[in-house]
């Protein structure tokens, strides 16, 4: 075990994420300029929350391809594999003129994006020590959410197919840093004891495993709320609250991720400081929910500049993100490890998919505005309730199997 935090595979990682979060989130970025340029002006919520379900299609298939050959061949394979997926898939993007291309260039890439998270957080939960475990998973997260705001610059600067091309050439570039990464020891070890490694089935075939997994997606939902609702469709919110200066989505994305950014190393701060990951959840879902509320609530009458803080105040309160991965991936044992590491990231960000179809499907009766309360609403409150039925994982010894 290592106490170095900046060794090769924490910088990996975190520099991976950070090319994994500017393609992720450059879609919602781009999506009302891009969606415009290909002919569907005045549809770009319905066409964009469409393209945005292939996305996340891609990435719950994708987080459990990726997750099995975590376990069973290695988590560098994944890492590297995954980051020349959603590089292709971005940067053939940037050549898209009809939606069908939109969409399997959208599909392609989350099918990439899946893995590079949960393969990442593996390897640096395994190679450092559990006293400074927390610290490394935090600057994974802390300088991989700075992606999403070089997406709003970029996006800002050069035209949505120049943007996509730009995070397609940065995983490329990134692929150059493998050398000098090894293999996590514990796997190796576990690889050579023969032990039955990378059964997605088996976390729902065993009451236990299937309890940490459920529960494990549902406490990081309410981050996924945040970005791909409340702060994605802001330009809708502001418009039917009767905001007269218009909102950039763009501008929305990089405030919420600046506060993400915050967000991560604070959380991660507090689960180090209390020495507990659940409290530290706790307390992110408790601000987070109050600022949703202050968030759409609050709306009425605000300038573009008070929404964009509102945004990064939600962002800070939903930077949770690398907390809630390193309890995935201590849950469960080495041959496990990487297959709900994967998955999980990629469920929650699936997650995005019935939410979207529960506001949209809400909407036409009480308005967007109540539709997203009552989801908002029900998600804070599974989340709350899933997170009392994990056990605290701090300082946990990684070294050991799950009997499948």
């Amino acid at each position: 075990m290592k106490k170095n935090l900046l060794n090769a595979a924490v910088i990996v990682a975190a520099l991976g994420y950070f090319v994994d979060i500017y393609d992720l989130l450059l879609f919602s970025i781009v999506r009302v300029e891009s969606l415009k340029s290909i002919g569907f002006a005045g549809r770009e919520l319905e066409v964009g929350a469409t393209l945005n379900n292939i996305q996340m299609t891609g990435l719950m298939l994708g987080g459990i391809l990726w997750g099995v050959l975590g376990d069973k061949r290695g988590r560098l394979s994944v890492l590297f594999g995954s980051i020349f997926l959603y590089s292709v898939g971005n940067f053939l993007n940037g050549y898209a003129t009809t939606f069908t291309e939109y969409a399997f260039c959208r599909f392609f890439a989350g099918l990439g994006l899946a893995g590079e998270l949960g393969a990442g957080i593996t390897l640096v939960s395994e190679v450092l020590a559990p006293s400074v475990r927390g610290y490394g998973t935090m600057i994974v997260a802390t300088v991989g959410v700075t992606g999403a705001i070089v997406g709003g610059y970029v996006a800002q600067v050069f035209d949505w197919r120049t943007a996509f091309k730009i995070g397609g050439m940065l995983g490329f570039a990134l692929l150059l840093l493998r050398i000098g990464v090894t293999e996590s020891g514990i796997f190796e070890n576990t690889k050579k004891s023969k032990v039955k490694a990378g059964s997605f089935f088996s976390l729902f075939t065993r009451a236990e495993c299937f309890g940490k997994f459920s529960r494990s997606i549902l406490i990081g939902v309410p981050i996924w709320l945040t970005i791909g609702i409340l702060v994605t469709f802001a330009p809708e919110f502001a418009r039917d609250s009767g905001v007269i200066e218009p909102v950039s989505t763009a501008k929305a994305v990089m405030a919420c991720y600046a506060g993400f950014t915050v967000g991560d190393f604070l959380f991660g701060m507090i689960s180090q400081w209390l020495k507990s990951r659940n409290r530290a959840v706790l307390l992110a879902i408790g601000c987070n929910f109050i600022a949703a509320l202050v968030y759409l609530l609050a709306m009425k009458g605000a300038s573009s500049e008070a929404i964009y803080w509102m945004c990064g105040v939600l962002g800070t309160t939903g930077g949770y993100w690398a907390v809630v991965c390193t309890i995935a991936a201590e849950q469960f044992g080495t041959n496990l490890r990487a297959t709900v590491a994967t998955s999980v990231p990629n469920f929650i960000r699936f997650s995005l998919v019935p939410m979207n179809l529960a506001v949209l499907g809400l909407k036409e009766s009480i308005g967007l505005l109540n539709a997203t309360l009552i989801v908002t609403g029900v998600v804070v409150t599974l989340a709350v309730i899933s997170l009392r039925g994990l056990k605290e994982s701090f300082g946990k010894d990684l070294d050991f199997v799950e009997p499948i």
